[in-house]
């Protein structure tokens, strides 16, 4: 095992509801001998963190490092730690994953069985986050990618949630040349899908947003913008009444997915990657049945969609790096959430840098 003897280290922390704080804690060690330890240079504030923020995701220990978006140096491994060495700059997925299991093998790394979510610790059990200046990796070799060269921070830190996810929600989206998309929410994930929907053949796109900032953006990716209250009547006036194919809802609330049901002809795909937190769906089983709806929804083997998007991101087939707005310390950590859970200054993606 590689020695790893550094300070006491600073994490960006959960308080209670509405606030963090940036606290002085050990450094993490290696515990199993799968493990390697990060030396952080990025880490990303994601609209996942808002649910543990805003109270929509109860149970977490006071205390627990925030934040599931991780790019950094290798500082120390475990005996067992074969394909990653200590000095290798790698990037990691928001859950761990084995990389040998039945999910593993199939492409669902999200559902490894001896994984874990970065930044969810519930009475003292749990994984520590990544807005913090180190951070443990169990199952290192299965779960971390080497950043290869000529990768950016950002880029590295976007395959390894926000992009994944986007292309995984156009995928779901059973897009073919031809078919009417709808993209609903366009935050980082959205405006990221809209890239992997024109990729996989999208010419009829749409992008819905209550931000006008956020609206520009899409349309500058080649989407045709417009807000909540127009898209029901647009979309229909423009599917001769029919309604989109396939719908992408990245929101994850009851207003965004009532809507994603009411632009939807029959016979559609529903394809949700917006975290839900709400115990009902805002549409009912008959109503799902009356419409021969297709939902699609589930956490995004980020880990699998690494292996298949880091080299074609790398070779610049995809241009991401554009999409972070802002950049904080960590001792500014209040002002950055603050920031982005109420979308202050234009915010769109924000991230720590170390």
């Amino acid at each position: 095992m590689s020695e790893f003897k550094g300070i006491a280290m600073k994490g960006v922390c959960f308080k209670c509801v509405g606030e963090v704080e940036t606290l002085e804690m050990a450094d993490p060690i290696i515990e199993q001998p799968g493990d390697a330890i990060l030396k952080v240079t990025m880490a990303g504030l994601c609209g996942s963190d808002l649910h543990l923020f805003h109270g929509r995701e109860v149970g977490v220990d006071q205390g627990t490092v925030m934040g599931h978006e991780v790019v950094g140096e290798i500082v120390a491994v475990g005996d067992e730690v074969r394909d990653f060495k200590v000095g290798d700059t790698a990037f990691a997925p928001f859950t761990t994953s084995c990389g040998n299991c039945f999910y593993c093998q199939s492409g669902l790394t999200a559902r490894c069985s001896s994984g874990q979510l970065f930044g969810w610790r519930e009475e003292g059990n749990g994984l520590h986050g990544c807005q913090s200046e180190f951070v443990r990796v169990p199952l290192a070799d299965g779960t971390l990618m080497k950043k290869p060269v000529g990768l950016s921070d950002v880029s590295a830190l976007l395959l390894a949630d926000n992009f994944s996810t986007g292309f995984f929600c156009a995928e779901m989206a059973d897009i073919t040349p031809g078919k009417t998309c709808v993209v609903i929410g366009c935050g980082t994930v959205g405006l990221l899908s809209i890239i992997a929907a024109r990729n996989l053949g999208a010419e009829k796109l749409y992008a819905i947003d209550p931000i006008a900032e956020r609206r520009q953006a899409a349309e500058a990716l080649g989407a045709t913008p417009l807000t909540p209250e127009a898209a029901v009547g647009e979309i229909k006036n423009a599917t001769n009444g029919l309604g989109a194919d396939s719908v992408m809802e990245l929101v994850g609330n009851p207003a965004a997915q009532r809507l994603a049901y009411e632009v939807m002809r029959p016979g559609g795909t529903m394809s949700v990657v917006g975290c839900h937190c709400t115990p009902d769906f805002a549409f009912s089983p008959i109503d799902a049945f009356d419409k021969n709806l297709t939902y699609r929804t589930g956490r995004c083997p980020a880990r699998h969609y690494m292996d298949k998007l880091t080299d074609r991101v790398a070779d610049g087939e995809f241009e991401i790096d554009g999409f972070v707005t802002h950049r904080f310390s960590m001792d500014d950590s209040v002002r950055a959430y603050d920031v982005f859970s109420n979308r202050k200054d234009g915010c769109v993606k924000a991230v720590f840098e170390f």
